[in-house]
């Protein structure tokens, strides 16, 4: 019933407001003291995939919020009339909106966009120290496999060995008898995702990760294997790879923050030179 009165209003609610204004071609939906909230408006806002019924529903509570706004609105300049701060505040904030879209047209136009590969490099070998790890990486191999699983001597030896050669004698092994094999011998992981996987109290994850490079490790079902390659530390250095994004984020911002301090400066200097600039002082 709910549904079916918002429909009827809102299809008498669109005839009556079409027959009294020049809407332009919108269809107005809702009319409070002569705003106008119109189809193309919300069907603008409408989430996607929505049924019939939710989309009926999600119509009927933004209608009621856009006229619940409207009316707020209308009450608030009544009992605030002619409020000197209030027509400051939104001047300042007009003027920083309309100056920012202009920098960011002007970055967009005339500042290259990419960051040199040799600029990331040469910041991150000379600002080593701000980039430190909150939480400790590994690299290295990890199978896990039955606890009667076949060829285990072979596994052992394999899981040490960091040629191609073994590597993929342990890639055939685990498609039959692994029942979790990780390689990540080429990039830097989380020792605690690893450690979710090791029969080890967190507690002690660390220190055991950071002195031993070739963990075997069992209980009552299973083997663990883990070749420990590189460890970093709480505390130590950001991998460059991990860092990199960080750093060229940083060098863009601070390309652009001198762009328009150099804009602003020649700005400045063209109105001093026009003489637009007059200092009573």
């Amino acid at each position: 019933m709910r549904i079916l009165s918002l429909l009827l209003v809102l299809f008498f609610c669109g005839v009556a407001c079409q027959n009294k204004h020049d809407h332009k071609g919108k269809t107005p939906l809702v009319e409070v003291d002569g705003q106008f909230l119109y189809r193309e408006d919300l069907q603008r806002v409408l989430p996607g995939g929505l049924s019939k019924e939710d989309s009926l529903l999600f119509a009927e509570h933004y209608i009621r919020n856009w006229v619940e706004d409207v009316l707020l609105y209308d009450q608030a300049k009544r009992n605030i009339p002619d409020n000197v701060e209030v027509v400051k505040l939104v001047e300042n904030y007009r003027r920083a909106l309309i100056t920012h879209a202009y920098q960011q047209e002007l970055i967009a136009q005339r500042l290259e966009k990419e960051i040199p590969e040799t600029d990331v490099a040469a910041y991150y070998e000379k600002n080593k120290a701000l980039f430190k790890l909150e939480r400790p990486l590994i690299k290295g191999l990890f199978i896990k496999v039955p606890l009667k699983s076949p060829q285990l001597n072979s596994v052992r030896r394999w899981y040490k060995d960091e040629s191609r050669e073994a590597v993929e004698h342990l890639e055939k092994y685990s498609l039959q008898n692994a029942v979790r094999y990780e390689y990540f011998y080429d990039k830097w992981v989380l020792a605690d995702d690893l450690v979710d996987m090791l029969p080890l109290r967190s507690t002690e994850s660390d220190l055991f990760l950071s002195k031993n490079r070739h963990i075997e490790l069992k209980d009552s079902a299973y083997c663990y294997f883990l070749n420990v390659t590189e460890f970093r530390s709480v505390g130590e250095e950001k991998p460059y790879e991990l860092a990199h994004g960080e750093i060229k984020e940083l060098l863009i911002n601070q390309r652009q923050v001198d762009f328009m301090k150099e804009v602003r400066g020649e700005l400045y200097q063209k109105a001093i030179k026009r003489k637009k600039v007059i200092y009573n002082y």
